[in-house]
């Protein structure tokens, strides 16, 4: 079975960092691309940053503005997402999710990965960031 499992989420002061962690097991990592997406109380889910893993590329969402890092450890089959400044808007439940890589190297580009079809997701990890 494949799994995605996320960690390191908590509560944070504004300013403040935080590093969510994403264990995958099941797949070949190498093979996949991996994305966090975040979704705050009562709003839709946002795409946050996107990794794949065979060639490096990464993808951000504009308002990460430089705060936010996604990193990978292949020979752990886990991915990061390093969260820094944080906002008291950036409180929201953090969600890892995996797809074949070659389809986000070929058609990611351009903000695209986001509508991409993710096949696997993790349960999620809470962020809440204080005033």
């Amino acid at each position: 079975d494949v799994r995605l499992v996320e960690s390191g989420g908590g509560l944070a002061q504004a300013g403040g960092s935080l590093t969510l962690s994403c264990v995958v097991s099941g797949i070949t990592f190498y093979d996949y691309a991996v994305a966090w997406f975040r979704q705050a109380p009562g709003k839709e889910r946002e795409e946050v940053s996107c990794i794949v893993n065979e060639d490096g590329t990464i993808y951000y969402a504009d308002f990460v503005k430089g705060r936010f890092t996604i990193s990978t450890n292949n020979a752990e089959s886990t991915a990061y997402l390093h969260l820094n400044n944080l906002k008291p808007e950036d409180t929201a439940v953090y969600y890892c999710a995996a797809t074949w890589g070659r389809t986000v190297a070929e058609k990611g580009g351009g903000g695209r990965w986001s509508s991409l079809y993710w096949d696997y997701w993790g349960q999620g990890t809470s962020v809440n960031v204080s005033s």
